[in-house]
């Protein structure tokens, strides 16, 4: 079988590179070897199917439409890419920076299928992952992990997202914090949130949001 042409090898890793996937792919390369590395690239199609689901997103649904076909070329693309060429496509000549940390992130989400899939893909990227079902939860787990970051959805039972992180920020005024929402209608909530960015200059992410993109927020947030 030929090998693929310069663009078609272009085409492919800017499709790896757009779904988040050639970075930590280069990375399992260098620790764990070559078969690693194509096993975590061929299986990541139906984790990241779930992430971009229309269903997990209804708010949104019209952009999880949108990623979920970019990776469905991706996945058809890889059905064909013999491992070798997709092995030249991830090997570079420098080894990344080994993380001699982990760093723990805690994830408040009461959508049950959103929620395995937030902590496969953190525990992917060799973050530390809790994850709670809403804000008393997310109190509790809190309190006894410990995290550097807390990535919290604002609708929830019991306790919103808002009132969770200024009930932590009592003790912890300190604490990182990324709020996640497909829904920021709710005219007293908006005006909340607006003011929490505001003066903490939290983050902010709407659903459904590209892996790679939520990936990079989060590492350049935890290395300020």
């Amino acid at each position: 079988m030929p090998g693929l042409k310069k663009d078609e090898k272009d085409r492919l890793k800017r499709d790896l590179a757009a779904v988040g996937l050639l970075e930590k792919a280069k990375e399992i390369c260098w620790e764990l070897g070559e078969k690693s590395a194509l096993s975590y690239i061929r299986s990541s199609y139906r984790l990241l199917s779930k992430v971009y689901h229309p269903d997990l997103n209804p708010e949104n649904a019209d952009r999880a439409r949108e990623l979920q076909q970019q990776l469905n070329r991706l996945n058809r693309s890889l059905k064909t890419v013999r491992d070798r060429d997709l092995l030249d496509l991830i090997q570079n000549e420098e080894r990344p920076a080994p993380v001699s940390v982990k760093k723990k992130v805690l994830v408040v989400e009461d959508e049950f299928g959103l929620q395995d899939t937030l902590r496969d893909v953190f525990q992917m990227e060799g973050y530390e992952v809790r994850v709670a079902v809403d804000g008393d939860a997310g109190y509790r787990a809190y309190r006894k992990f410990k995290p550097d970051l807390i990535f919290t959805d604002i609708v929830m039972p019991k306790m919103n997202g808002l009132e969770l992180v200024r009930k932590i920020r009592e003790t912890d005024p300190d604490i990182k914090v990324i709020y996640v929402s497909g829904f920021f209608g709710v005219r007293p909530l908006k005006d909340a949130l607006d003011e929490e960015i505001r003066k903490y200059s939290y983050p902010v992410l709407a659903k459904p949001t590209k892996i790679s993109v939520m990936l990079e927020i989060v590492k350049e947030y935890l290395e300020r």
